[in-house]
């Protein structure tokens, strides 16, 4: 499947330099040079992730992240951005974003963090096995209809397991995708 992105940034070298990589990777990628522009593109056309700067021309990054989220909960947003404090992190993914990028960056870090949301965003919301049913999206367990109490750290192995059902999962990969 190709997936489309939603590339909003106003330094043209860093623009031209993410657009021809990402699409030798194969996604196709759509690009503005200010947040007004990104905003109005990320509401009328359909992406499968956006990758935002922080400091745009006409509307910031952040508040086009805040703005698009008041009617998209679910599109993933990648902050990419010279804005590099603790604080600023957090308020990144206050405002919405999945994830947040340091520049500068490493490219091959930026694909694969893309690749993990548009992992995270095709995984089904609820999984079943058996008399056993998880539902992601609000974290609950249910067997024969009766909900089960687990901390956050059963729920997500007991949601990585099914997920893998028929697979051996060796330790070292159960610490790497739980832990």
């Amino acid at each position: 499947m190709t997936h489309k992105l939603l590339l909003v940034e106003d330094e043209t070298g860093i623009m031209q330099f993410l657009k021809q990589g990402l699409e030798e990777e194969g996604f196709i990628i759509t690009t503005a040079n200010n947040g007004a522009e990104g905003l109005a593109l990320a509401l009328n056309n359909k992406f499968d992730l956006l990758l935002l700067d922080w400091m745009l021309p006409k509307m910031t990054g952040y508040q086009l992240c805040i703005a698009f989220r008041e009617t998209n909960k679910k599109t993933p947003i990648i902050f990419l951005t010279a804005k590099d404090t603790v604080q600023e992190t957090i308020e990144g993914l206050k405002a919405g974003a999945n994830d947040y990028i340091k520049k500068p960056f490493n490219f091959d870090e930026l694909l694969e963090r893309i690749k993990v949301q548009l992992r995270n965003k095709e995984l089904p919301q609820l999984l079943t096995l058996g008399n056993v049913s998880i539902d992601l999206q609000k974290h609950i367990v249910t067997v024969n209809d009766m909900e089960v109490s687990l901390t956050q750290r059963e729920f997500e192995l007991l949601a990585y397991l099914v997920k893998n059902k028929g697979k051996v999962c060796t330790r070292t990969e159960i610490i790497q995708d739980v832990w």
